[in-house]
């Protein structure tokens, strides 16, 4: 029923008293906390190791073991009686081709490396991750318990049997019948042997171990009988027990042994369901199956004690097929000979016929107590393995940490008496067949999860998986993981759909609760897999409008000051690429080694506490124009490339540091010394003061948004935005305000175009709609700001727009702002710049003033000429300041954030700082503003 694993293999280690493993192996030296169960098996450097077995004591005998257990004895002639020799043939044939498929898994997976203590939870973890591991792991246990239990009650309905007297108080039919019977004895009975078991298992290990060849000849010579006793027994009347005849039966006392008989044969082949006289219920083919796959269970004894064979490779696979083929032969045989020899009635009304009908009725007796008993003692050490792992591996954090605890000999010895309390509680079910259902359940889950474990790491192709064992494909895997879950459904659907849903509620909490292990994640590798196979067929060439995202690569100096632009950038993205970037100024022939290998963890630990959906991206350059170049072109794969690259702006605004304040608030009232060693971000100190200098100079800074506009990606400049708070801008203060986001989608430093429908500008419209339709932005409102001189038509102009954004399904409303008087600033300015002086005696700074304007008016000329605009080379700083008070003076409430219109940088080199103290001017005091050039269309209004 269970992985019985036989303690031949758990011999008392004479280590540490609280570290030495589970199973008597010798003590490990120590790990880490998130390796306990991971790394290598490495014995001490003792001569008094455990004597390594062979294929035949180490997997052959202890698989047997598990599989000839109750069934083998006590279910057999139950299973042809209700379900005649065809249907139980076929539940065989079918409960081995379940167990086939799971046993070329366990092959695959124990011959690709070494295995330690937990059996099919240490395998699952290490291969699925610790969440499916662990779940998995504690069903596993629960099986063992169960299994346990099951075999308890096994060896007490033998005792009871032969030992037992009638429940009906009819006089015994044998002097040897004096125990008292019924539920409350039989508990009783069930609780003395499971005490016996939880004393062996704590204190007769050894004594155990030395016998365990010895119960097997004498299991080996019971089953020998069994054979002889068919052909040698005459037929003859067998009495039925008391218990088998229910309330209102009248049938016979007695029932057949007919020797090898055609009618007999014959009578037995169709299915014949009945009440089962044990626990009074109808039987039906699901039920008895239920029954029946007791005996196919165990198959994964072998490869639990993989650390003490000679060779695993070797005799995990030989050891556990031969076991499996001899139980199919052994268990075929008995089913037919039982229905050529044994009447209907006998099969049905008498579990225990075979000791009835043997040669020297105690060889059976003793055969069902050694195996049984054999049985529950190693399903309850199973059991207490499985516990002593998890508990361990610390996935269910200090709920099990007491089961860590182990005697002098290495002994879990807590992990054994939770294991006998549990046990101790299912023998309240009372009944074998009514446990036999939920073990089979919980069997078939663990071996559907090893098939899933296989198919997982075929399916990735790792090149580490390697087993020697190659008889396996992923159509085996597939085949056996849809045996086992079909056989659960049929078997009882309640209890297969509860134990699923249970495993899935260990799994989230294991995912969330638990700590990162060190095992790996095939999850990774299936992903990779997958994600390498999608990016190859995301073909460039078939990009199309309809389908834009906005790609974002967000270029930081130092996350300490950028944690609201962060959050606020992974909203804007819309399910498209984001990616962090960070230039580190450096070359690395000067370097002993890569410096920046040892900061990715702590951006990735940043990803993880904001909580955004993003890739960290870090180079090496010697200029942070040249690194932003190298990232631009070197970021992503395929075609999931940034389009749109994100900067701060350059000012000379104090840095605050942010990440400590929100750690400090996420954490609770600690020292911020204990705050910064518990999270990982050893990110540079912030400059603190002009002295120390910044990375570029304005002239590189607009060199960078020239280099990316030529490079044909979109760039924003992000302003104001290091006291950016996003849960504190979405939900307003102030009683009535409402969250807003303003478009401005003129180009405000080229007064005489006042387009609102070029690329740039629709560029805006498109990510104020995408932010828009960010979950956490859907109650703000968009408002467009359209800027017209006297003299157009007003009215017109808002009803083009506004009939635009029906076309463009963008909901907004649209404001129409006079700036006449902005205007008049810039031409009056214009007019100055074309005067030319008549004064000979005019002071000399005017004149220097007019020639300085005088070359800024040729040189725009030769701009235009040239085709590049200077984009407001004769703005003078009142206009700007003017338009900026225009922008902060709207009578609207105020915006949570501002999208402007960002022109291109001046083809004139010269005037790339002038350019900056342009935008500088115009975003003064504006809060949290973006400055948006769009250089790719991204809106249609196409189907």
């Amino acid at each position: 029923m269970s992985e019985k694993t036989p303690l031949l293999h758990y011999r008392l280690s004479e280590a540490s008293c609280s570290e030495a493993p589970a199973g008597g192996l010798p003590a490990p030296p120590s790990r880490d906390k998130g390796q306990s169960a991971a790394g290598p098996r490495r014995g001490p450097a003792s001569t008094s190791q455990p004597k390594k077995l062979n294929t035949f004591f180490g997997v052959v005998v202890p698989t047997l073991l598990s599989m000839f257990s109750v069934v083998v004895f006590l279910r057999i002639g139950f299973m042809v009686g209700q379900c005649g020799l065809y249907q139980a043939i076929a539940m065989y044939v079918v409960a081995y081709f379940i167990i086939s498929m799971t046993v070329l898994s366990v092959c695959a997976i124990s011959t690709n490396g070494a295995l330690d203590a937990g059996g099919a939870y240490y395998m699952i973890s290490r291969a699925l991750g610790p969440e499916f591991g662990g779940s998995i792991g504690l069903m596993f246990f629960l099986g063992n318990v169960c299994a346990s239990a099951l075999f308890v009650l096994g060896l007490v309905e033998a005792i009871e049997s032969t030992f037992g007297m009638p429940e009906d108080g009819t006089l015994p039919l044998s002097p040897h019948q004096v125990l008292p019977s019924g539920y409350w004895w039989s508990l009783l009975y069930g609780t003395a042997v499971a005490l016996l078991c939880l004393l062996v298992c704590l204190v007769g290990a050894n004594i155990y171990a030395s016998a365990t060849f010895l119960i097997f000849l004498v299991v080996i010579l019971s089953l020998g009988t069994v054979f002889v006793s068919f052909f040698s027994v005459r037929p003859h009347n067998v009495t039925l027990p008391g218990s088998a005849f229910l309330p209102g039966n009248t049938s016979s006392p007695v029932a057949r042994f007919t020797g090898f008989k055609l009618d007999t044969l014959l009578g037995n082949l169709e299915a014949g369901y009945v009440v089962d006289y044990t626990t009074g219920r109808m039987m039906n083919f699901a039920t008895v199956f239920a029954v029946v796959f007791n005996g196919c269970t165990g198959i994964m004894t072998g490869s639990n004690i993989s650390g003490d064979l000679k060779n695993p490779s070797y005799s995990i696979p030989r050891g556990t097929i031969t076991a499996v083929i001899f139980t199919f032969i052994i268990y075929n045989l008995l089913m037919v000979m039982a229905a050529c020899t044994c009447d209907r009635v006998l099969l049905q009304r008498d579990y225990n016929y075979l000791s009835d009908i043997n040669v020297w009725h105690p060889f059976v007796t003793v055969g069902v107590y050694c195996s049984t008993l054999s049985a529950a003692m190693s399903s309850l050490i199973g059991a207490s393995r499985i516990l002593y792992a998890l508990a361990k591996d610390h996935l269910f954090g200090r709920v099990l940490s007491p089961a860590k605890r182990t005697s002098c000999g290495g002994n879990p010895w807590v992990a054994v008496l939770l294991s006998w309390f549990l046990v101790q509680l299912v023998l309240l079910a009372g009944k074998v067949n009514t446990i036999a259902g939920i073990a089979t359940i919980f069997f078939l889950l663990v071996y559907a999860a090893v098939d899933l474990a296989c198919l997982a790491l075929e399916w990735a192709s790792a090149p580490n998986f390697r087993p020697t064992f190659r008889y396996f494909t992923w159509h085996t895997c597939v085949l056996g993981i849809m045996g086992c879950a079909i056989m659960m459904f049929l078997i009882n659907a309640i209890y297969a759909s509860a134990s699923i849903a249970f495993m899935l509620l260990l799994l989230l909490l294991i995912h969330y609760l638990s700590p990162t292990s060190s095992w790996g994640y095939i999850s990774q590798a299936l992903i990779f897999h997958q994600v390498r196979k999608y990016l190859l067929m995301l073909d460039v060439r078939k990009d199309h409008v309809k389908f834009w995202r906005p790609q974002v690569l967000l270029m930081v100096s130092n996350p300490r000051t950028a944690v609201g632009l962060i959050s606020f950038i992974n909203d804007i993205k819309k399910s498209g690429l984001y990616v962090l970037g960070h230039v580190q100024l450096g070359e690395l022939n000067t370097l002993p080694s890569d410096p920046l290998q040892s900061q990715y963890d702590s951006w990735l630990s940043l990803v993880d506490h904001l909580n955004i959906k993003a890739f960290v991206n870090l180079t090496l350059a010697t200029s942070v124009r040249h690194g932003v170049q190298h990232l631009l072109f070197i970021s992503g794969l395929g075609g999931m490339r940034p389009n749109t690259l994100v900067l701060g702006f350059y000012d000379n605004n104090p840095p605050e540091d942010k990440l400590l304040g929100l750690v400090l608030s996420s954490s609770g009232p600690r020292d911020p010394e204990d705050q910064q060693q518990q999270k990982p971000f050893h990110f540079p100190s912030l400059r603190g003061d002009a002295a120390t200098g910044k990375s570029m100079d304005p002239q590189e800074y607009v060199a960078v948004i020239a280099d990316a506009i030529k490079m044909l990606k979109n760039v924003a400049l992000a302003r104001y935005f290091h006291d950016f708070q996003r849960t504190r801008a979405l939900s307003p203060a102030e009683k009535g305000a409402g969250v807003y986001v303003d478009v401005w989608p003129v180009n405000l430093l080229r007064p005489d175009s006042s387009s609102y429908v070029d690329t740039c500008s629709l560029f805006l419209l498109q990510l104020a709609c995408i932010l828009n339709m960010v979950r956490a932005w859907r109650r703000a409102r968009l408002r467009l700001f359209l800027c017209v001189e006297e003299g157009r038509s007003l009215r017109g102009t808002k009803e083009k727009l506004g009939q635009l954004l029906k076309e463009l399904r963008i909901k907004a409303t649209v404001y129409t702002v006079p700036w006449d008087s902005q205007v008049a600033l810039h031409w009056q300015r214009q007019s100055r710049a074309e005067k030319r002086p008549l004064d000979p005696a005019q002071d000399q700074p005017e004149q220097e003033a007019d020639n300085e304007e005088e070359s800024e008016v040729e040189e725009e000329e030769e701009e235009y000429v040239n085709g590049f605009p200077s984009n407001g080379a004769r703005l003078s700083d009142d206009y700007l300041l003017a338009v900026n008070r225009l922008i902060l003076d709207q009578p609207c409430l105020s915006p949570t954030v501002r999208f402007l219109y960002l022109p291109r940088p001046p083809a004139d080199t010269r005037r790339y700082t002038t350019y900056l103290r342009q935008l500088d001017l115009l975003t003064l005091d504006l809060g949290p503003t973006l400055l948006i050039h769009g250089v790719t269309p991204v809106l249609t209004t196409d189907l």
